[in-house]
């Protein structure tokens, strides 16, 4: 029996993330027990008396920044919950868009060498740099830009990495980056027309010529990735 994978995301905001996972291969996915996806509501982790997480920076600017005391007692208690378990090896992720790409490889990585992975979603100007020094964090971007907050890269993350676990997918094959498979896709009909134009499927994916469809695929594949 293949072990469980655990994510635990760190959130003000744990119901945004409630419909993604609810649906598609994810949902199925924590239904069949492979995957377990856990939200924590910060909040609930400070000592604020009106609740509050965050605070202005030292040296002025705009915005404000997350608390570290919050952060570390979320991630204190969820240890604390972990204690129990065999065999942890437990990551713990900062979103940034400094941070290290996130790619397949690192997904494949992650996948096999945790059990958890710990997702810490930042806000306004992002988390006190405190609290990536005692955790021991690792820095990760889903891109170069900025976004509003990391519980999109968090989903992000968890979709992809929860694809390289064992069962996840029904058919192994559906992971592109262990086939050949081009952006350029086709399906019924074979020929489709629009406004008096028809639009055709390319004839070497009608031949069955399974060494000639890798080759167009191969192609489009390298061609994609060239611009």
């Amino acid at each position: 029996m293949s072990r469980i994978m655990r994510f635990h995301i760190i959130t003000i905001f744990p119901n945004m993330l409630d419909s993604y996972f609810a649906e598609s291969i994810i949902s199925r996915a924590v239904e069949s027990k492979l995957i377990e996806i856990k939200t924590y509501a910060l909040r609930e982790y400070t000592k604020d008396k009106h609740r509050r997480v965050d605070g202005k920076p030292y040296g002025g600017g705009p915005g404000m920044v997350m608390w570290v005391d919050p952060i570390i007692s979320c991630v204190d208690k969820i240890k604390k919950n972990l204690s129990r378990k065999k065999n942890l090896k437990i990551k713990i992720i900062l979103f940034s868009p400094g941070g290290k790409q996130f790619t397949n490889t690192i997904a494949k990585n992650i996948s096999k060498k945790y059990t958890d992975i710990i997702f810490i979603c930042g806000r306004y100007e992002g988390i006190d740099s405190r609290v990536k020094k005692i955790l021991k964090t690792e820095e990760w971007s889903v891109g170069p830009y900025v976004l509003t907050g990391g519980e999109l890269p968090a989903m992000i993350c968890v979709d992809t990495i929860s694809r390289q676990v064992k069962g996840v997918l029904n058919d192994e094959n559906s992971l592109e980056e262990t086939r050949i498979a081009s952006h350029e896709i086709y399906a019924r009909p074979e020929i489709y027309e629009y406004n008096k134009k028809k639009y055709k499927v390319p004839k070497v994916l009608l031949g069955g010529n399974h060494k000639l469809i890798d080759e167009y695929r191969s192609k489009k594949q390298n061609k994609t990735a060239s611009k």
